[in-house]
């Protein structure tokens, strides 16, 4: 049982009245100047999102308001306040990278970064594992183990491999693996492989008995998934910060994607690689001390996580009750309700994830966290939770709502213009509405472009203007034919969802692999079927609408084909070989990297 008369924990009443002093809890902003930033995110979301609405209703106002526009208008009210949040978090974080060489946000901890102080604190760092690759994981625990020892502190960082695998084939070669290997894995510290028998509680429950078993040792531990790799410099300067500073809780580092073999791969951390860092910034400029926290490729303090953010589990069955899939954004409420800021690090370092290989293990990752994210429905009016922490899981929600409400909105639309075909599409009024919304939903990796391009040599890392610009084309036109099938998928799970449709939790594939088109028949034709639905409907009754719903249509349509060929291995070489779509690290590898990619795990028989 954890002592709350450890320095490193406070009770939650304590907490409470630390809230009232004028700084945050660990004395790195003024309250006040958050409050300020905070209540300009929100007038400036009200404002657009008001505009937004009033524009609908005077497209629906003409001849009165009928059951069906109401619904549209509903759809449309679920939906915007993601997009429209997603606007402004990215146009913030464009000025400021626009204005300020570093960010206020990394500035308020360059001095513990910089220091070159010995490490006091002890830290374990923990990847979970379950029915994965045991050499890909392995290789990576090895590259993170060379670059730990690289600092200088190695003996200050011990290894841990927490297996949930129950796959007994999978399960015999994590065991030879780490026994060939443990030499190498203790480095200047020690390694440890533990595997449950029983998969309680899923990943949290996992680190959550690692932590009450073996966390007594440590001050701060760092939780990897089987993708994370990060470096032992960016640790070690993430655990000098929190050495510093103690009553931070958890700081989040910004992970990026490591270079990708397949298609998919390499289009989607093309366009997350800039929209996701300008995003971020954005966030954390107003979010502050409530910062998020992603389950990986972070540091966290290990007495108040054990004393204050054990999960509770849902009364009733699963889907909707059982453990919490979505651990992540919970625990980090849960230390800023016990006294702890959580603050995110929103800077490109050696902290690295693998992206989904293709859009069928994209959807199924999505699901999960649809899944999990939709439970905090019932944890909203959880006690003495800050107002942006509250949020923070409404905007959880809001973020696997979005999709589905678009989607519903589109068959709305299509009954619309069986009933009424000439009114709604030649108003210009709800052109421009459809537009401003469209151009909306791009602007964080525009905005994040934009910022890319302004910076001095920002595309000369992404291979100069014509690459990176080509790149930008691929990625956006990418982004549209997947957005509308993956957004049909959400909608039918979360139908299951409510029908009380279980999901499962288990291992990723992390390497390439091609889609055979029975395959992608069999997943994707609901979507092919809505798309062609959606062109004899407007065909037949307003062809103008075929022009507004093309983006969907043919993202639906083509979701088939897409899928093939997405995931196809051949084609990802071609790209890799002519370097479309490469991020900064694929043109100029990191040691961290290039120790990855030589990682050999020894072997039972090899050692």
């Amino acid at each position: 049982m954890t002592d709350v008369t450890d320095p490193d924990v406070l009770t939650p009443r304590l907490s409470l009245l630390a809230d009232d002093d004028t700084m945050t809890p660990a004395g790195l902003q003024s309250r006040r100047s958050l409050r300020v930033r905070r209540f300009a995110m929100l007038t400036v979301n009200a404002v657009t999102l008001l505009a937004i609405m009033l524009g609908i209703i005077s497209v629906f106002s003409g001849d009165g308001i009928d059951a069906i526009e109401i619904a549209i208008f509903a759809c449309i009210g679920l939906s915007a306040p993601w997009t429209v949040l997603g606007f402004w978090n990215a146009f913030v974080g464009l000025i400021i990278a626009i204005r300020r060489k570093t960010p206020e946000s990394v500035e308020m901890f360059s001095d513990a970064m910089n220091s070159e102080a010995p490490l006091k604190s002890r830290v374990a760092v923990a990847m979970a594992i379950r029915n994965e690759d045991p050499e890909r994981a392995f290789s990576r625990l090895l590259a993170i183990r060379g670059s730990l020892d690289k600092t200088g502190h190695g003996k200050s960082f011990d290894l841990f491999i927490l297996s949930d695998t129950d796959d007994p084939v999978i399960a015999k070669q994590e065991e030879a693996l780490f026994a060939a290997n443990k030499a190498i894995l203790d480095g200047f510290g020690t390694a440890l492989y533990r595997r449950r028998t029983v998969n309680t509680g899923y990943k949290a429950g996992n680190v959550w008995e690692f932590l009450r078993d073996f966390g007594e040792p440590y001050r701060f531990f760092v939780p990897l998934d089987a993708d994370s790799t990060m470096g032992g410099d960016i640790i070690l300067r993430m655990c000098r910060v929190m050495e510093s500073k103690p009553r931070l809780g958890i700081l989040q580092s910004l992970a990026v994607g490591a270079p990708a073999d397949s298609v998919f791969g390499r289009v989607f951390q093309f366009g997350m690689r800039h929209g996701m860092t300008s995003f971020t910034l954005g966030s954390a400029w107003w979010q502050g001390d409530c910062g998020p926290f992603w389950g990986h490729n972070a540091v966290i303090r290990v007495a108040p996580f054990k004393a204050h953010c054990d999960l509770p589990t849902l009364g009733g069955k699963p889907p909707w009750g059982g453990p919490i899939l979505s651990h992540d954004q919970l625990e980090a409420v849960m230390m800023r309700r016990a006294g702890y800021e959580v603050r995110v690090l929103p800077i490109e370092s050696e902290s690295y994830e693998d992206n989904p290989v293709s859009i069928l293990d994209f959807m199924t990752r999505e699901q999960r966290w649809c899944n999990g994210n939709m439970q905090y429905l019932r944890l909203l009016n959880m006690p003495n939770l800050p107002i942006v922490s509250r949020f923070q899981l409404v905007q959880a929600i809001l973020m696997y709502l979005s999709a589905p409400a678009w989607m519903l909105l589109t068959a709305l639309g299509m009954i619309k213009v069986m009933i009424d075909p000439e009114g709604f599409f030649h108003n210009d009024l709800a052109v421009t509405m459809f537009l401003i919304v469209v151009a909306m939903s791009l602007a964080p990796k525009i905005f994040g472009a934009i910022s890319v391009a302004m910076h001095p040599g920002g595309m000369a890392r992404y291979g100069g203007k014509r690459q990176f610009a080509k790149g930008v084309a691929i990625e956006t036109v990418f982004s549209i034919l997947m957005s509308p099938a993956v957004a049909l998928r959400l909608t039918i799970f979360l139908g299951g969802l409510l029908m009380g449709r279980r999901i499962g939790w288990n291992g990723q594939d992390r390497d390439a692999h091609g889609i055979p088109w029975s395959t992608a028949i069999k997943e994707l034709w609901p979507q092919t079927l809505f798309g062609f639905a959606m062109i004899v409907v407007f065909s037949m009754q307003a062809p103008m609408a075929l022009a507004w719903s093309a983006p969907v249509v043919l993202g639906l349509v083509l979701a088939i084909p897409f899928a093939v060929i997405t995931a196809s291995p051949r084609l990802g070489k071609i790209l890799e070989a002519r370097k479309t779509c490469a991020t900064p690290e694929e043109r100029d590898t990191p040691d961290l990297l290039v120790s990855l990619e030589k990682a050999q795990p020894l072997t039972a028989l090899s050692a």
